[in-house]
């Protein structure tokens, strides 16, 4: 009866597997087409892209729209091209991306392994400063780096978006620790290990799925993000979306748009590449506890 029954749902569910790879594939042909068009039209003369169809293929070849968007392009009134712009955004980067993580564990610890007063509402109101909007902190935030005199330098984007980082590290550490098992804390606490030992040797070596959860989420918040680094920053220290919007808006009596989609998916890269290497884990770390309360 079991085999019979089997039978009489394996065409249903046949279908419906199949429906199920159609729709997944027209979705990923509908997320995958702008790529497509940046890289092809990248990729022609700028007379191809005038005179032909955006979605052909390339008739000659060319890397020059390449060279120039990264090299030799007018950001703004330099032809500068890219590549400091692209070198400024590391610089924010790496650093903004460290600390709000290293911020973020040590806050999770606390919130979840000491009992002190107030810890809930502390833990409100951080998680209140994730629904904060950009353009709430501008004025308060300008004044603030005047006053430390790092206003219109790559420190200053740094500190913004660290600032603006804590309330979702705090988060996401603070919901993997509170899952985490208290008999180890415990034992290592019995060991002696302080404050520091327990968070060094217990808490973040059996973090790595949250941490990697962190570090996506806050690099691609940070190398994506464009009104921090419009309101904050100067020439010398605009990051890749700023001098990504100078160059498409530079006037030079020709507009090149094959110049433009190379400059589009140079400042685009990192992201893609990041989430194609550790895509899989970010899923994993999310539901390892991430967003568990």
């Amino acid at each position: 009866m079991a085999e019979q029954a089997l039978r009489h749902r394996t065409p249903g569910a046949h279908a419906a597997r199949l429906l199920l790879y159609a729709v997944l594939a027209v979705l990923a042909l509908v997320f995958l087409m702008p790529v497509y068009v940046m890289v092809v039209n990248s990729l022609k003369p700028l007379e191809e892209i005038r005179n032909g169809h955006l979605m052909a293929l390339p008739v000659a070849w060319t890397l020059a729209p390449w060279h120039s968007a990264w090299s030799t392009a007018q950001i703004g009134v330099q032809p500068t091209g890219l590549k400091p712009y692209f070198i400024n955004s590391f610089l924010l980067v790496v650093p903004g991306v460290v600390l709000s993580t290293l911020i973020g564990a040590v806050n999770g610890y606390i919130l979840t392994q000491f009992r002190i007063r107030g810890a809930h509402l502390l833990f409100a109101a951080m998680l209140f400063s994730v629904f904060i909007p950009f353009q709430i902190v501008l004025i308060p935030m300008a004044k603030t780096l005047g006053m430390l005199g790092i206003a219109g330098t790559v420190t200053g984007l740094v500190f913004v978006n660290v600032v603006y980082g804590i309330g979702f590290t705090t988060l996401f550490f603070r919901n993997y620790y509170a899952a985490f098992p208290q008999e180890l804390v415990r034992s290592a606490r019995m060991d002696g290990a302080g404050f520091f030992g327990v968070l060094w040797r217990i808490l973040l070596p059996n973090s790595t799925p949250i941490i990697v959860v962190t570090v996506i989420w806050q690099f691609t918040n940070i190398w994506n993000e464009f009104l921090f680094g419009a309101s904050f920053s100067d020439y010398s220290s605009f990051p890749i979306t700023v001098a990504l919007n100078n160059l498409v808006n530079s006037s030079t009596g020709v507009k090149e748009y094959n110049v433009h989609f190379a400059g589009a998916f140079i400042a685009a890269l990192p992201t893609l590449v990041v989430y194609l290497v550790s895509g899989k884990y970010f899923v994993r770390g999310l539901m390892a506890g991430s967003v568990k309360g």
